[in-house]
């Protein structure tokens, strides 16, 4: 609330010096457009702030700012979700870092956004949390000129959950800047993000307490009374980065017709990232440790990147760009391990020299774009290659067509892992994991959106428990996995009543044992609309639906803060129900949520969001975003 308080207090003060001086001129001021607010995301695409009320803004209202339809939640927000759908997304070249299941809020340079705005603009976004604690975001930005722009903002949650020891406290904090000489043909942006995820760890429940919680005994409703596996253990993710793009165009000749631009720049960036896991005593079922208490294990990483490039854009031959880079990094731990089976190094450092290339050309609705990278010298060799073709019939229906191979060494953590657990020490060489990937994309406002797409991997790591063994350890697949997955959203409307329908169909066509995904995911939201008040208040009131079926849903270990397939029990096939009313007032969007309702007329509780962790219960919450255009 304190954090509240000082935003409003600033935005209150960012008015009066910004507001034009009402003796000087009474006339009220105009706001510009709202399509002149601009919103530039890392791939330099180009949107604009959007202050409307949609059902798909009321599934973005939540922790992460986006939809989490392919995600599940534990039961306090701030910790893991564990995945639904899986989604390949990211071309790296190097190891990604540990502690994955953490990664869901953290902010890479791809997720930050640059602005542009005629008159400074605010943000506030509030919702209440689990207990004591409450979530904000606040942002703001301005243009001292129309050349230069900055903004600043701040994420922050914290919230003490229902069940024993799983407080979580994070904030993300965000500052860019970007700039355009007069002649638009120098221009530079930069961003600085510090972030820290903390995490408190109670292993989940154990077998009394998840009797207790399966057969909802009226005396543990109150879930803070439900004994867990251990008290006195947390984790903490923490990153500090350092961001600059600036590129020159040496060929800069538009008009309205043609286009001829040759542009040359180059990036930086420099990150430091670490992962600290602390225990007061060890727990037995984590095995033998080297500590006898207050048990403590820091991985870190520090990684600079500097690229330099070259675009050519011509109205003839379309968009084509190169870029080389180099890449140091420094993984690892400040002690070597020496055990009986072999020796467990603490660095896994060096530095990579990467080459790669893009293009894109638009014709007549027509799209056809490619890019590729490769790793032409360091310890680890990766690449991938890129392309798609699409084509618009309109402005209201599109395909896509697009295939990806991707070939990197898997993450860190699976080479190389140290801990006061013996059991969770190791070193490995694995071969890199190859992906193809084959995606169909159909997007019609009138009929449908629809997605298909096969992919086949190749040495597909993850995490899993052996047997005779009690913690999960990294595993390299000998075979092969191949994952379908088929998704459709259509909406129906009726007057003021619509029904927006989301349905996901996928399976592990090979590979079904190390590739655990529900059949079938759905939601489906009923609801109404409509304006009161001379048109002053549009509301919207529903009812959302969300189920998927009963499958061998991944286990979640609080050590390594990773998920790992786990074949013994099948959960889920339970369904989730929202009740829902959102208003907008001007810039304000009012959002008030019956999360999870239906689960006060079950006589037994079956849902869990993984192994031992129980689902959240059914809470009312409240919250709203609101923009302020000073």
């Amino acid at each position: 609330m304190k954090n509240l308080l000082l935003l409003l207090l600033f935005l209150s003060f960012g008015n009066s010096l910004f507001a034009q001086d009402p003796i000087e001129n009474t006339e009220e001021p105009k706001k510009p457009p709202i399509e002149l607010y601009k919103i530039i995301s890392a791939d330099r695409d180009t949107t604009y702030v959007d202050t409307s009320l949609s059902v798909q803004k009321e599934y973005k209202f939540n922790y992460l700012r986006r939809d989490q339809f392919e995600l599940l939640p534990f039961s306090n927000v701030g910790q893991p979700y564990n995945s639904l759908a899986y989604s390949f997304d990211k071309l790296n070249l190097k190891p990604l870092f540990v502690a994955q299941s953490h990664h869901f809020n953290y902010m890479d340079v791809g997720d930050m956004k640059y602005y542009n705005v005629p008159t400074p603009l605010s943000e506030l976004y509030f919702k209440t949390a689990f207990e004591q604690g409450q979530q904000l975001d606040a942002f703001f930005t301005v243009n001292t000129n129309e050349q230069f722009n900055f903004s600043i903002a701040y994420k922050g949650v914290r919230s003490l959950g229902t069940y024993q020891n799983i407080l979580t406290s994070s904030g993300n904090f965000r500052f860019t800047t970007n700039y355009t000489t007069k002649s638009k043909r120098y221009k530079v942006r930069a961003h600085i993000a510090a972030q820290d995820i903390l995490n408190e760890e109670n292993g989940g429940l154990p077998a009394n307490s998840i009797d207790l919680f399966v057969n909802d005994d009226p005396e543990f409703n109150d879930r803070g009374r439900i004994d867990v596996n251990f008290e006195d253990a947390e984790n903490l993710l923490k990153g500090l980065r350092f961001y600059a793009d600036h590129e020159y165009e040496l060929i800069s000749q538009r008009d309205s017709t043609k286009y001829n631009v040759l542009a040359i720049g180059n990036r930086f960036s420099y990150e430091e990232k670490s992962f600290l896991y602390t225990q007061d005593a060890p727990y037995e079922s984590y095995g033998d440790s080297y500590e006898n208490a207050n048990l403590r294990t820091k991985t870190t990483l520090e990684d600079f990147n500097v690229q330099g490039y070259a675009r050519l854009e011509n109205s003839l031959l379309g968009t084509i760009s190169a870029f080389a880079g180099y890449t140091d990094y420094n993984y690892g731990y400040n002690s070597v391990l020496i055990l009986d089976e072999g020796r467990i190094t603490n660095r896994l450092q060096g530095n990579l020299i990467q080459f790669g290339a893009g293009y894109k050309k638009q014709y007549r609705g027509f799209e056809l774009s490619g890019k590729g990278a490769i790793n032409i010298s360091g310890d680890y060799d990766a690449n991938y290659l890129q392309g798609a073709a699409s084509f618009s019939f309109d402005e209201d229906n599109k395909v896509e067509a697009s295939a990806t191979i991707h070939s990197v060494a898997p993450n860190f953590g699976y080479q190389l892992y140290q801990s006061d657990y013996v059991n969770y020490n190791w070193q490995n060489s694995f071969e890199n994991v190859k992906r193809q990937e084959l995606k169909f994309e159909f997007q019609s406002r009138k009929l449908l959106n629809a997605s298909v797409s096969y992919t086949g991997i190749d040495d597909y790591t993850y995490y899993s428990i052996k047997e005779n063994d009690s913690t999960p350890t990294p595993q390299q697949f000998g075979d092969r996995v191949d994952y379908l997955k088929v998704k459709v959203q259509k909406e129906l409307r009726y007057g003021k009543f619509a029904l927006d329908n989301t349905v996901l169909f996928q399976q592990a066509v090979s590979g079904e044992e190390v590739f655990n995904v529900p059949q079938i995911v759905t939601r489906n939201t009923l609801y109404f609309q409509d304006e009161f008040f001379k048109k002053a208040l549009f509301l919207q009131t529903g009812v959302t639906f969300k189920y998927f079926t009963e499958y061998n849903m991944n286990a979640y270990d609080p050590v390594l803060a990773e998920f790992y397939v786990q074949n013994d029990q099948k959960l889920g096939g339970f369904p989730l129900l929202d009740v829902f009313l959102s208003a907008k007032i001007r810039q304000t969007r009012i959002y008030f949520k019956w999360e999870h309702f239906n689960q006060l007329f079950k006589s037994t509780n079956d849902q869990f969001s993984a192994p031992g962790y129980p689902y959240r219960d059914a809470v009312i919450r409240f919250g709203l975003v609101w923009n302020f255009f000073l």
